[in-house]
């Protein structure tokens, strides 16, 4: 599925940051209260009526010594090319500024949707400076206040407008994985050897998109896409500088995925930007393989193979169920268990629970670790079943959510894996008080 995407743009101090918030709404902290998991906030999701969307705060790009003026125009460069809309943000109680007009001049030129967002609306001041920004040129304006969520809903409404249900790119069963990580971890010598296997045959037509390189196969006879993110370089250094932006990239790959593969550089070990994005890959809620590559450099592979388990596992205590794969890209060493572990999780993202049997599984599992009571009240559990898969979702039924403890929460879902295999995939327990209606 391909996601629209909406860019923030304007000088600092306008409220970019605060209007990125309103949107994005709590989503956000589903990693952020994930131990072992931080990040900043320069990319969120956020979902209004049927709609689920990208949302980039340019202000968090920083180019460093770079003059001010630059800086901003390569913010807005960033937009021009990555957005389906573009918020631009001014401040209403500063008025119209000289930099206003910089980001005016390149968004003009674009052939993109550009939204002005009057911010900080909530003053006389401002409401007096609000005609001024009509000069810009645009069609659309709308006065807010994002501290106090003012103008928001409609903002809202004029965002997701023109969005188009963009098709599926590929036949629904097509398994689509990408090669995500860092620079210089392998991932395009990975792609290489995975094409170059004996049992791959490749189209003839590798089709290519504006943010990464596609490449259909098949293996066995199952048709497949491995999405090659570091395939595909943008014009100009100054992009290449800023490792957020590829970011970006990696962010649009993950979601036109059911298989992720995080690559991991066994000569440098993991580090936290290793976990940030393999937090992206979470928070879509995709399958996903840790590969730990340069396998062949390694001496003693019996021992570090141990040693380097234990260090992904203490490093990812987040998403324990991933699978690892230890190869090599250079030599093809262990190359050939990739592909059957991506089938393999594949299929447990789509894997369906009977209602009896879920039901049996989590009914023993309450009855064998009943939750203390809060306040004179116990959580009770009374039915369960399958919402979705991709990833698996469940809806338990009980008598309050308000007695959900996480601790609990993951021993339901760590009794779910004893039962059923999910390898590779997040599961996803959504409670619900009894009589309420589900989304």
């Amino acid at each position: 599925m391909k996601r629209n995407v909406v860019a923030l743009v304007g000088r600092p101090n306008v409220g970019k940051s605060t209007l990125f918030n309103c949107l994005v709404g709590r989503k956000m902290a589903i990693i952020e209260d994930t131990p072992g998991v931080t990040r900043d906030r320069l990319y969120g999701l956020a979902t209004f009526r049927d709609h689920t969307f990208h949302v980039i705060d340019t202000g968090g790009i920083d180019l460093g010594k770079e003059k001010f003026n630059e800086e901003i125009k390569v913010q807005a460069e960033i937009a021009i090319d990555e957005a389906d809309v573009i918020l631009f943000v001014v401040d209403g109680k500063e008025g119209l500024t000289a930099n206003d007009r910089i980001v005016r001049d390149m968004l003009l030129k674009s052939d993109k949707k550009v939204i002005v967002v009057m911010n900080k609306m909530d003053s006389k001041i401002a409401r007096a400076n609000q005609y001024d920004f009509y000069e810009l040129g645009f069609t659309h304006y709308y006065p807010v206040s994002a501290e106090q969520r003012d103008g928001i809903y409609d903002l809202q409404e004029e965002i997701v407008k023109d969005f188009k249900e963009t098709e599926e790119e590929y036949g629904e069963n097509v398994l689509k994985f990408s090669v995500i990580g860092r620079p210089n971890v392998g991932k395009s010598s990975l792609v290489n050897a995975i094409l170059n296997e004996e049992r791959v045959i490749v189209s003839d037509i590798a089709g290519t998109t504006r943010d990464a390189i596609d490449t259909p196969f098949t293996y066995h006879g199952n048709e497949m896409v491995v999405i090659d993110t570091a395939g595909l370089r943008k014009r100009g250094k100054i992009y290449e500088n800023i490792e957020k932006y590829s970011l970006l990239r990696t962010l649009k790959a993950i979601d036109r995925s059911d298989v992720c593969l995080l690559v991991i550089n066994s000569e440098e070990g993991i580090i936290e930007h290793d976990k940030h994005i393999a937090g992206y890959a979470l928070e879509a809620g995709k399958g996903i393989i840790i590969v730990v590559n340069k396998w062949d450099t390694v001496e003693d592979k019996e021992a570090a193979m141990k040693s380097f388990t234990n260090d992904i596992r203490a490093h990812f205590v987040f998403m324990s169920y991933a699978p690892l794969v230890f190869l090599s890209a250079l030599t093809k060493k262990r190359i050939h268990t990739l592909i059957p572990n991506i089938q393999k999780v594949y299929e447990n993202t789509k894997r369906e629970i009977k209602t009896s049997i879920l039901n049996d599984v989590l009914r023993d599992a309450y009855t064998l670790n009943i939750p203390p009571s809060y306040k004179g009240k116990r959580l009770k559990i009374y039915f369960s079943h399958q919402a979705k898969t991709s990833p698996p979702t469940f809806n338990i039924q009980v008598n309050s959510k308000g007695l959900i403890h996480f601790s609990y929460e993951r021993y339901l879902e760590n009794k779910l894996r004893e039962s059923f295999d999910f390898e590779g995939t997040p599961i996803v327990l959504q409670f619900k008080n009894k009589g309420e209606e589900e989304l």
